[in-house]
């Protein structure tokens, strides 16, 4: 079966590799918001986040950073602490024929909310 025939012939190759993207990071921040994490974790957690979402269609790479600065001010006694959305500084490549998406999640301080956008079309 052509997928992209059967399914996607309604929308453009922009359209598709962002959606693809946007889908992704979703996918990612509601997996993944709440999950344990210490700073010895961290490095194998954002691992585990590039890699899984890797494996999903149109997905080139991944990026995935989770700000030091956000985990350490919400540390607990017990040395751990549970992810949340502004410790996430997250970028997703898709690419869809010719067309590159770059979507991304950061906190925005002005904001004071940890956004997802379309940051770069090519």
């Amino acid at each position: 079966m052509d997928v992209d025939e059967k399914y996607f012939s309604n929308i453009t190759s922009r359209e598709r590799a962002i959606f693809e993207g946007a889908i992704s990071m979703g996918a990612l921040f509601h997996q993944f918001v709440g999950t344990p994490v210490n700073k010895s974790s961290k490095k194998s957690l954002e691992t585990s986040m590039e890699e899984s979402l890797k494996l999903q269609p149109a997905i080139e790479d991944v990026d995935v950073k989770i700000r030091f600065d956000k985990l350490e001010e919400s540390m607990s006694d017990f040395d751990y602490t549970s992810l949340t959305g502004d410790m996430l500084d997250v970028k997703i490549y898709t690419k869809v024929k010719d067309v590159q998406v770059t979507i991304r999640i950061e906190f925005i301080e002005e904001l004071n909310y940890p956004l997802m956008y379309v940051e770069d079309i090519h």
